[in-house]
């Protein structure tokens, strides 16, 4: 990606695009990231920006409320961690064998964990959690949507995406983000067929949500929901 600048509005230009429309998405990070149609000109994505300055002022003050909402957690007796959707209670338990596992409603967490690696050995393990779990459940989910889509996919990957949620490679590779498995089933089922639907359309115009509507004739109040609480999907 590339940077550039706007009057006051810094953006990340990703080069080599082969899309029949610009895309400019607000990152939950709040950058701005341009992904132009093929053959446009640098100099001509900073027009677009330039036309578009309102609409990103509005989304950019927006993310910044939105993130405000983020919870800090701590790794103590009583703190709730979500999955699918449902708060759990954390217990730091001693003699336990393996980091972290899920029991009779509550996250049990080794104590000698804690005690010897501190907050980065326990963020680890639920993240070790969540991408275990993930594996199997996205497998199950784009295997479920795919046929129902119409494509095939060769590789499914659940990872750390930074501020992304998931991503849809050329290669048939769907890459999903681990904090996805904080968030409802019924999210996680819109954010599977989103991708799946970028092997038709690789961006985001009317052809590309038929698509999703063809799937999830609900999936404006799940992206909704995803927009508004995304903020709180994390550690």
């Amino acid at each position: 990606m590339t940077p550039r600048r706007v009057r006051d509005i810094e953006y990340q230009l990703v080069p080599g695009s082969q899309r029949r429309t610009t895309d400019i998405v607000i990152e939950r990070n709040g950058q701005v990231v341009v992904r132009p149609s093929a053959g446009l000109a640098p100099e001509q994505v900073d027009d677009l920006v330039e036309r578009k300055r309102m609409w990103i002022y509005r989304n950019l003050a927006e993310r910044k409320d939105l993130n405000s909402a983020a919870v800090a957690r701590e790794w103590v007796n009583g703190e709730t961690f979500l999955y699918l959707g449902k708060a759990y209670r954390l217990s730091l338990v001693s003699g336990q064998e393996c980091s972290l596992k899920l029991r009779d409603g509550r996250f049990l967490l080794s104590r000698d964990l804690i005690e010897q690696g501190g907050t980065p050995a326990a963020r680890a393990a639920f993240e070790q959690f969540y991408t275990d779990r993930g594996q199997k459940r996205f497998k199950d989910r784009v295997g479920y949507f795919a046929p129902k889509a119409g494509v095939a996919v060769r590789a499914i990957r659940v990872k750390d995406m930074g501020y992304r949620w998931a991503s849809c490679g050329r290669s048939g590779t769907l890459n999903f983000h681990w904090k996805c498995m904080m968030a409802p089933p019924r999210i996680i089922d819109y954010i599977a067929v989103h991708e799946l639907c970028h092997f038709h359309h690789r961006n985001h115009s009317d052809a590309f949500w038929n698509e999703v509507d063809k799937i999830l004739p609900d999936w404006r109040e799940r992206k909704e929901w995803l927009r508004a609480r995304g903020a709180s999907l994390d550690l």
